[in-house]
């Protein structure tokens, strides 16, 4: 625990970190997810965006297409009301966000170098994207209760097994930023 008038245990760098919420779209949102249900991330997700906005930090929505397709199946837009003027859109056609998005190059232009994850399904478009990122060298912040997948043991072997060794496992509440 904090002593009152320390910096929290993490203490994020706004100009230099971006939040990343993977497939936060109507069809994915809406899929029976556990350990919780689309609509509570979906709540925890748009608190950590409004947040990152209100410093200046970037917020960085990602989304998939499928390749090969004429038309898009229904709900494949990001979820309405999530997008902000100032965030970035990324579209992949992969289960990862890196592969041929230029989402690398994007963040690079900007500074970053900590992302801060959140979206469905944590073992697969998080984790995918978390890895990709982790092998460019950026540090890596997965708030837990801002993840959902298909099942509770996929989820959780993520978050309990693979996460930590990857980076910083939180939950909203302990995202914060650095006073300056």
């Amino acid at each position: 625990m904090n002593a009152p008038d320390t910096e929290p245990r993490l203490a994020l760098d706004p100009a230099r970190t971006a939040l990343v919420l993977v497939d936060l779209m109507d069809r994915i949102v809406g899929l029976p997810l556990e350990p919780r249900k689309g609509p509570e991330l979906l709540s925890v997700a748009e608190e950590l965006a409004a947040a990152f906005r209100a410093v200046g930090a970037l917020v960085v929505l990602v989304r998939v297409e499928r390749a090969g397709v004429g038309e898009q199946p229904p709900g494949s837009g990001l979820v309405s009301g999530l997008a902000a003027d100032g965030d970035l859109e990324i579209v992949k056609r992969t289960i990862g966000g890196f592969q041929g998005t230029g989402l690398d190059e994007r963040l690079r232009e900007r500074g970053v170098t900590t992302l801060v994850f959140g979206g469905v399904a944590t073992n697969l478009g998080v984790e995918s994207t978390a890895r990709a990122a982790g092998d460019l060298g950026y540090d890596l912040v997965f708030v837990e209760d801002a993840m959902a997948a298909l099942t509770a043991p996929e989820h959780e072997a993520s978050v309990k097994l693979d996460f930590p060794r990857l980076g910083t496992v939180v939950t909203a509440s302990e995202v914060h930023f650095a006073k300056g």
